[in-house]
């Protein structure tokens, strides 16, 4: 399972953060400010996942990916796959790269809203939904769609009860 997801710039910002289970918010402070300070410390050549202790005490099992000024860190459990989730976050930053043509920290900044739908496409309450980029692609495309015919709908709606003699 997947206890959260963070990603954090070279500064130690967080640019996404989602916990899947319970945890106070200073408590999530911390932990992104330990997860920032781990992946941080890795030299170039070690590997991408790291075991410590989280700075409650518990037991964290970090895998994480840098592109560029971004490090995408997940926090998983035993019995999940770290190559899964290696895989998983590459999968995640092309589909990423496809919605935002080359994704960058400000889309992250800027379109909160549609980097966690595509988050949300991939995991469902700290587990692995999906994995196919093209379905996710596909659901994004389709609640545009949506979005889009609610949205003129309403604006005509809206536009013809001010009509005269609408009512």
């Amino acid at each position: 399972m997947i206890k959260f997801v963070v990603v954090v710039n070279n500064h130690g910002k967080p640019r996404l953060t989602k916990f899947y289970e319970y945890m106070p918010e200073d408590m999530q402070q911390r932990v992104i400010q330990t997860c920032f300070q781990l992946v941080t410390r890795r030299a170039e050549g070690q590997c991408n996942t790291i075991e410590a202790t989280g700075p409650d005490g518990e037991y964290m099992r970090l895998v994480f990916r840098n592109y560029a000024t971004l490090y995408f860190v997940f926090c998983v459990d035993e019995a999940e796959s770290q190559l899964g989730i290696l895989d998983l976050i590459q999968v995640f930053v092309e589909t990423l790269d496809r919605c935002f043509e080359n994704v960058c920290e400000l889309d992250l900044i800027f379109h909160m809203d549609r980097v966690n739908y595509v988050l949300d496409e991939f995991i469902v309450g700290g587990l692995v939904a999906e994995t196919s980029m093209r379905e996710v692609l596909d659901a994004l495309q389709a609640a545009k769609l949506e979005e889009r015919a609610y949205s003129s709908s309403s604006a005509v709606a809206a536009f013809s009860s001010i009509l005269p003699g609408s009512n």
